[in-house]
């Protein structure tokens, strides 16, 4: 049988007014009980918490001195027309008002009101709470603190074009986004092996300012390098993926979280922050990080870009001024060789030993003034190549041969070859200037080595090609398997950054009076340029030289093979040869050389009188013209309308400019022969040779 019910006692009596003191007093929302003047007649401790006084600090104090001084006057016209028509306003309503502390700080606050005078009470009671602490407001708050830091540096980066300079500021302004007390931005040095610590904020001794890091995963910044992905850590002290330095955990260190610096997907290096707290970082950070991390990488490919533009216009614009010279010196240079020839050969000067002393001195300085020219115009890209499939092995080998038998021999030559051993490698350019940039190279190199060292060609894929190079090749759309890579690698004095920088420059030479030209490694630029491929120089003082070559490879070709070059064959004697030269010296010059060769000569200075001979009767078998005839016809206007008259006409184009021989070889027929400036009689004959061969 159930008990019966007893009743439950009824609460103890409660004094109404202590319930609402206690009510007030114990609200989570700060509460202010505000009188028809605006002074604050009560105050809870939660308001007095929020606002920073004392509980009764704030009693008898005009709530006007809690409105930041910007919009006071403002509010009081507000609170003015409100106590005019009192009414309830819940909280929401509005959301971008602010509240001035004490300490004079200020703190986002939502206030609701609530009028007492229905109750027949002339107050108001507001109601404030602090809307930062509320997560979406934290995020928007936090995200409007990312976007300010970003604008910052991106006004920087149009205000300040040296990259230094940014470099000094990321690290703090990402430390101070990201409430950290850490941050520094970590670059790849040239060979890709070591990240170096470039700029930082803050102190740890794991990171000094300079500090190298191999760029393996064995490391927190060599981690993210590896997998090209930001990398979140939440408890340093619990990390297994790499090494955490013990400094960091003695300077409190808990948190991390690192992003890639990388420019159109090739990594350049790391930007990494570190907390105190742990599980510091979320995804917003880590979205705000790598933005800054991208503007910066972008700042600095900028700068670069613009300073390999810069010494491409100034090497452009000196080897357009030493095109000119060597146009100009190379006529010169066809009248001294070619009377010093027919001097050479007078009976007069047969049997004088003295005389023939002298020429042939003066002989050999001319030969050296046409080199000279040579490189002049390899460094302008105005020499003419004829590219072919070139085995790297068999010219490397070779190379390598011949220097083991005339450098020091203190100096040891190693060859190494990286690639398939069923194929040769193979890339496409002039065998002659190849072999001659190769030796430019592995003499500077014997120089830097004057107590001997080790000198070390290898060639392989070019695999990735750095940013640099692939500026430096004239054709950008060019993929990076069909590159070579040919290094030349010495352990002499190295060079300072002063000297690199010039290095490809012509003239510009560290080696004492005499001793060099300067033209070496501008000769070098010019022909990699030339053959559409690119030219890199690593060094350091004390860390040797590596110069490597980066050329294309001849996807369609065979390589080529050692064949003598022929002589072309005998003319035959009564040639007839129309000869067309404005410059009368050299044309004496090419008419004592035809002579010599058995040939009947008709020479005109000019196109338009040489097109007046060109009858239908006319019996001339080959057109030797120049291509630049003064202020008339071009040579190769000329050759076009000669084979116009008589199609069976042979063709041979001679200039000391090589761009002009570079456009002819471009626009010309097959059929027509190309000769430069200066000349010898029989690289004339052989000349005349290959265009009576080739010719209609």
């Amino acid at each position: 049988m159930e008990a019966p019910r007893v009743p439950a006692a009824p609460p103890p009596a409660l004094d109404d007014l202590g319930v609402y003191r206690s009510l007030f007093s114990a609200a989570a929302d700060g509460l202010l009980l505000v009188d028809a003047e605006g002074q604050i007649v009560l105050a809870n401790p939660a308001a007095a918490a929020l606002l920073g006084y004392a509980p009764d600090e704030l009693v008898g104090t005009a709530v006007d001195a809690l409105v930041p001084d910007s919009i006071r006057p403002r509010h009081a016209a507000y609170r003015k027309a409100y106590g005019l028509a009192p009414r309830p306003r819940p909280m929401g309503t509005q959301m971008e008002l602010v509240a001035r502390r004490r300490d004079g700080s200020e703190v986002m606050v939502e206030i609701a009101l609530s009028p007492l005078q229905s109750h027949g009470l002339p107050y108001v009671v507001a109601a404030i709470r602090d809307i930062g602490a509320y997560p979406r407001v934290k995020q928007a708050l936090q995200r409007a603190r990312h976007s300010e830091h970003l604008a910052q540096l991106g006004r920087m980066a149009v205000d300040e074009r040296d990259p230094q300079q940014l470099l000094m500021r990321v690290p703090e302004l990402a430390a101070q986004a990201l409430e950290a007390e850490f941050s520094s931005v970590l670059l790849l040095e040239p060979d890709r092996l070591r990240l170096r610590v470039v700029s930082r904020f803050g102190d740890i001794a794991s990171l000094p300012l300079g500090a190298r890091l191999p760029a393996c995963a064995g490391s927190a910044a060599g981690y993210v390098l590896v997998h090209g992905q930001p990398l979140v850590v939440a408890d340093l002290a619990r990390e297994d993926r790499f090494e955490v330095p013990q400094a960091d955990l003695a300077a409190g260190m808990a948190s991390l979280l690192a992003v890639p610096l990388s420019d159109r997907g090739r990594a350049m290096g790391v930007l990494c922050v570190r907390s105190r707290a742990a599980a510091h970082f979320g995804d917003d950070d880590t979205r705000f990080l790598q933005s800054l991390a991208n503007l910066l990488a972008t700042c600095l490919q900028r700068a670069q870009s613009e300073e390999a533009l810069n010494h491409a216009q100034r090497l452009e614009s000196v080897g357009q001024l030493t095109g000119g010279i060597a146009h100009d010196f190379n006529n010169l240079l066809t009248v001294i060789q070619g009377n010093l020839q027919v001097l050479e050969e007078l009976p007069l000067l047969a049997g004088h030993e003295f005389g023939q002393q002298l020429v042939g001195a003066a002989t050999r300085a001319a030969r050296r003034g046409a080199e000279l020219t040579g490189k002049l115009l390899a460094f302008s890209r105005r020499q003419v190549l004829q590219p072919t499939a070139v085995d790297l092995g068999a010219l490397l080998q070779s190379l390598a041969d011949m220097l083991r038998r005339t450098l020091d021999q203190r100096i040891a030559i190693r060859v190494e070859l990286v690639g398939d051993a069923t194929a040769p490698l193979a890339v496409l350019a002039d065998p002659g200037q190849l072999e001659s940039a190769l030796l430019n190279i592995a003499i500077n190199a014997r120089d830097a080595m004057p107590d001997g060292g080790l000198l070390r060609f290898s060639a392989g894929p070019a695999g990735v090609l750095p940013a640099q190079v692939r500026r430096e090749i004239d054709d950008p759309s060019a993929q990076d398997e069909r590159f070579l890579r040919i290094a030349i690698t010495d352990t002499g004095t190295g060079m300072p950054e002063a000297v690199r920088e010039r290095a490809f420059e012509p003239f510009f030479t560290t080696k004492q009076a005499g001793r060099g030209t300067g033209l070496g490694l501008s000769t070098v630029y010019g022909f990699a340029r030339q053959s559409r491929g690119a030219v890199a120089i690593e060094s350091a003082p004390g860390a040797g030289t590596t110069i490597s070559l980066y050329l294309p490879r001849p996807w369609d070709s065979q390589p080529a093979r050692d064949e003598p070059l022929g002589e072309g064959g005998a003319l035959l004697p009564g040639l007839k040869v129309l000869m067309v030269e404005d410059d009368a010296e050299v044309r004496a010059v090419a008419r004592q050389f035809l002579h010599a060769l058995g040939c009947e000569v008709t020479a005109c200075a000019s196109g338009e009188q040489a097109l007046l001979l060109l009858t239908p009767e006319a019996r001339f078998e080959l057109l030797l013209t120049d291509i630049a005839l003064g202020a008339g016809m071009r040579g190769t206007e000329l050759a076009s309308r000669a084979q116009q008259r008589l199609p069976g006409l042979a063709v041979l184009l001679m200039s000391g400019y090589s761009a002009e021989l570079l456009e002819a070889d471009q626009d010309a027929p097959p059929g027509w022969e190309l000769l430069q400036k200066p000349y010898s009689r029989s690289e004339l004959a052989r000349a005349i040779a290959r265009a009576l061969s080739g010719g209609g």
